[in-house]
């Protein structure tokens, strides 16, 4: 049996040995997706990139990084896996959504209030000035 904590979420979970860290996660209520990744994942099969997590402690229980995860972790540290590929065979630590992995937020242009744009006041005149008599 294979213990994964999830320490941004303060929770235990208990999986059988072999079992798979997305499925797990998802199956217990544990968010693995930024937004984005929430909208545009690949539904497990190791296309996307964005069930990233970060093993804190027990990475000697895990299953060797894949072909795919080598490609698309190549510039992460080496305790990054994608969840959808792992295998968790003991107890481990998990950190979801690491801080190195960019978010929505921090991708997005920030967008600044356009300038303001001021109109002439127009003269005012006395209303003996126009014609206008009292």
């Amino acid at each position: 049996m294979a213990n994964i904590k999830f320490i941004k979420e303060n929770r235990e979970v208990i999986a059988a040995d072999g079992a798979n860290l997305r499925f797990k996660a998802i199956e217990n209520g544990i968010e693995l997706y930024t937004f984005v990744g929430k909208m545009m994942n690949c539904g497990g099969y190791g296309q996307c990139g964005t069930c990233i997590v970060e093993i804190v402690e027990g990475a000697e229980n895990l299953s060797p990084r894949t072909d795919v995860e080598n490609r698309k972790l190549k510039k992460k540290p080496d305790n990054y896996r994608l969840a959808c590929q792992t295998l968790v065979n003991g107890p481990i630590s998990v950190n979801t959504k690491p801080s190195g992995q960019k978010t929505a937020s921090a991708s997005a242009p920030v967008a600044q209030p356009a300038p303001a744009v001021t109109q002439p006041e127009e003269e005012i005149k006395h209303p003996k000035e126009v014609g206008v008599e009292e």
